[in-house]
């Protein structure tokens, strides 16, 4: 099983993020939950959401504590310690930020998180990518297609098939944009080979 985290703000597209990637999974002929976690309901106030991803059934529905990967749409929470709680160091990190993974890795290394050259985090500019085909600041979908293809969890075909259950025309044709770009953002499988069951340490 794979269990994602998903990090942003109100507004951003946090539940849609992991809907369109759990229905992705379905599309791949795989088992998946997606479901949100709210604090304040109001727009730019900090939301969670999981995904769990599987080859067979299951049952379980409780929050992700200990995820295998973090997605994080506002790089602002990125350096709080309860969003890299629980994470461990051979998963993966995705962020939206304008800021270089050079920027990122010293700034948390400023906030006391323990480093390493080994560990896997990736940086897209997601937003200005949704303002340069959406003309929104949206960075949910181009965050998921880099995700699907660092990790090759879910192919990108089966991506622009969820896509196209929920949207028609110039919106779908803007989105799919979206899921190529969000592609090409990424060195493809780069994450392929972390599947291991050794999780020995973590980030926070």
């Amino acid at each position: 099983m794979v269990e994602i985290r998903i990090h942003g703000r109100g507004g951003q597209g946090i539940v849609s993020a992991a809907y369109l990637l759990a229905l992705a999974a379905f599309e791949s002929g795989l088992y998946a939950q997606a479901f949100p976690s709210f604090g304040a309901e109001r727009r730019g106030a900090p939301i969670s959401a999981f995904v769990r991803i599987n080859k067979i059934p299951f049952a379980r529905h409780c929050q992700i504590l200990s995820p295998d990967y973090l997605i994080i749409l506002d790089d602002s929470l990125l350096f709080l310690r309860e969003t890299l709680l629980g994470v461990d160091a051979s998963g993966g990190i995705l962020a939206n930020s304008r800021k270089s993974l050079p920027e990122i890795k010293n700034q948390l290394s400023k906030r006391g998180f323990s480093i390493r050259e080994d560990h896997r985090i990736a940086i897209v500019g997601a937003t200005e990518i949704s303002l340069a085909h959406l003309g929104k600041p949206i960075p949910n979908t181009v965050l998921v297609s880099a995700f699907i293809s660092l990790t090759g969890i879910i192919s990108g075909a089966c991506l622009e098939k969820a896509l196209a259950r929920r949207f028609a025309g110039e919106v779908l044709e803007a989105n799919l944009s979206l899921v190529r770009e969000g592609a090409r953002q990424v060195e493809e499988n780069a994450w392929v080979d972390q599947a291991s069951d050794t999780r020995s340490q973590t980030y926070a």
